[in-house]
This record gives C-alpha cells, structure tokens and sequence, in this order.
C-alpha cells in the first residue's frame, strides 16, 4: 500500500520558480523651502521630518526618514579663525569609517555665486554612515552632515534608501542659501 501511494504521488511536472526582484519605491521629492532660526536655508524633502536635534545646539538639525528608518544630521558651526580645523574635523569623520568601507568617494561641489563650497562623500560597504557631506562660503558659516539608518549596515540592502538620500543631500547643497 505505502509503495502504491509513493508510485502515485511522485507524477507531475516539476516547474521552476520564476525569479523575483526586490522592487523599492519611494516618493518622487518635492522639496519645500526650510524657515529655520539660523543663518542658513535649504529646500527639504516633504517626505521627511526637520526637527531640532536634542544634542542642545543652536543651529543642529535632524532630517528624519521614518518610512526609512534614516536620519540625515545637519550641525551648523559658525566660521572664527578656525575654517582648517572644521574642514579637518568633517574629513575625518568620514575617514572613521575606513575600516568598514571598500570605498570613499569625494564629489566636490562649488557654486561661486551662491558662495558655497562643498564635499559629498559616498561611502561604500559596510560602514555606519553611507553619506556624508560638508558645504561652507569660507568666511562665516559651516555645515556639516551625515545619514544614519536605525539598522545594522548591510550595504546592499540599504543602497536604494542610500541613493535616495544622497540625492536629497545633493539638492539640500544646490539649494544651501547663506544668510547676511
């Protein structure tokens, strides 16, 4: 009986499973204009949230991604003889994450009409901060910033939220505007 069953359950036709592709979609960006207390503005996201980070500064800012799990951090610092040492400061954080990652990629950023100047770091592997970037107009004003995920790194599962943000840090730079 058993050997019967085992003849007449084996037939049919084995099929392979077609192949899936992990598709992740997120909102087209429509950016707003920033009003912020603080002698800079830039255009946002509406996807994401600007809060005042609770790190008591002035000027700090946290551009949050709650659907995914990201948080952009902007500091402002103001510029007094000491242009050098923040630059040197924003180049070495994104230098931290060598250990973790295969690879640094500086894209600079210049708009002399505007007077910013800046760096767009694009780290890749497995590091804590995908991105990181720096803007200042040389005399006055520092910004400086990075994205976090609220999850363990794993490159290749973040990069499509990474790109996303990266390109929201490029616009945030293109739209940097300087107050007098």
């Amino acid at each position: 009986m058993i050997c019967v069953v085992g003849l007449i359950s084996c037939g049919g036709e084995i099929l392979p499973k077609p192949k899936g592709m992990l598709r992740l979609s997120y909102p087209k960006p429509e950016y707003v204009e920033t009003s912020l207390p603080c002698p800079f503005s830039f255009e946002k996201n509406e996807f994401s949230d600007l809060k005042r980070a609770r790190r008591n500064k002035r000027c700090w800012y946290d551009l949050e991604y709650k659907k995914l799990r990201a948080t952009i951090y902007i500091s402002y610092y103001q510029v007094d003889n000491n242009l050098n040492s923040l630059l040197r400061d924003a180049q070495n954080l994104t230098q931290e994450h060598v250990i973790k990652a295969d690879a640094i990629k500086p894209e600079e950023y210049i708009n002399e009409e505007k007077k910013v100047y800046g760096m767009i770091y694009k780290v890749s592997g497995d590091a804590a901060s995908p991105s990181q970037f720096y803007a200042t107009d040389s005399v006055k004003n520092f910004l400086v910033g990075s994205i976090y995920f609220k999850t363990k790194p794993n490159y290749d599962s973040i990069l499509p939220a990474a790109s996303y943000l990266r390109n929201d840090i490029r616009h945030l730079i293109e739209t940097l505007h300087w107050k007098e």
